[in-house]
């Protein structure tokens, strides 16, 4: 009852978190990867030791690339991502990677996406959320169609729906953020990692709404709607917690093991994992409970 009763020290900070994303959002705004607007990416690997980033970064600057990405990957590699080069200027690329001709580089990979691709997959990645929000939506009205009382079944969806954009703008403003001070870029892993928190958070949140729908379809409680929620949440908070530790230990481990391209994908489920946990127990029910405030008045 704790969590019901304080709702809304928990809707003011959420608040915050969102006007504080939103602000990052304005400030810095999206630094979109190739995925989205277009560019080369070449993978490099060298026979001896990798030099150091610095010495390659300081001899691609000479070439007036522009903006570049030049990331280590694995022991030997470099990965760079760059704007769209011509054959030549792959050529001239190379030669700056090859500084040392006794540590012979190796192209291992070479892809481009052209602007016009880029677009498309922009467009795509906003349908395919805007899908997921509408599936969700329709899924749990049917799903709370028999307890309709004393709240709407479309209600239970509309809380959920508000959950889950909570659960992905507060960690797309830490992104932008962390993009900025990083130098990182948002591609199509970013959208995969917003999927499959809007997963998670969905089914975090469901878990204490379907324990909110037994006691009032069963029959089992003649208690106030807002005493039904707050002992929904207490039955489901250890459940939720462990749920989301053992998620969040899993993640960890693939930040620290996994690969230079899975950090970022990896940093951004563990700030939703968090952020999603966290609107389950004191968002999402909580506004439930206020939803049913307002019907009564």
């Amino acid at each position: 009852m704790f969590i019901v009763n304080n709702r809304k020290f928990f809707f003011l900070l959420s608040a915050v978190l969102i006007l504080a994303s939103f602000f990052s959002i304005w400030k810095y705004g999206f630094n979109l990867g190739i995925d989205f607007k277009g560019g080369s990416v070449l993978e490099v690997s060298y026979a001896g030791t990798r030099p150091e980033k610095e010495v390659i970064s300081a001899e691609l600057n000479k070439m007036n690339l522009g903006n570049f990405i030049l990331t280590p990957s694995g022991d030997k590699n470099f990965i760079l991502k760059t704007l769209e080069l011509s054959a030549p200027e792959k050529v001239v690329v190379m030669s700056a990677f090859q500084s040392d001709p006794n540590n012979i580089a190796k192209e291992e990979k070479f892809s481009s996406i052209g602007p016009v691709v880029g677009e498309q997959l922009k467009k795509k990645a906003v349908v395919a959320i805007a899908i997921v929000l509408i599936c969700i939506l329709l899924f749990i009205t049917f799903a709370f169609r028999k307890v309709s009382k004393p709240v709407a079944s479309w209600k239970y969806a509309l809380v959920t729906i508000i959950a889950l954009l909570h659960d992905v703008i507060i960690p797309t403003g830490f992104f932008v953020v962390w993009n900025h001070f990083t130098g990182g870029e948002i591609d199509l892993l970013f959208v995969t990692a917003l999927l499959a928190i809007l997963g998670y958070s969905v089914h975090d949140t469901i878990v204490v709404f379907d324990r909110v729908r037994e006691s009032l379809r069963d029959g089992v409680t003649k208690k106030p709607f807002v005493e039904t929620v707050g002992e929904a949440v207490s039955q489901t908070m250890a459940r939720s917690i462990n749920t989301s530790v053992t998620t969040f230990l899993s993640l960890t481990a693939l930040y620290f093991v996994g690969g230079e391209t899975t950090k970022d994908f990896a940093l951004l489920l563990l700030v939703g994992i968090v952020v999603g946990a966290y609107s389950s127990i004191f968002v999402a029910s909580p506004l439930l409970v206020t939803l049913e405030k307002f019907q009564k008045n």
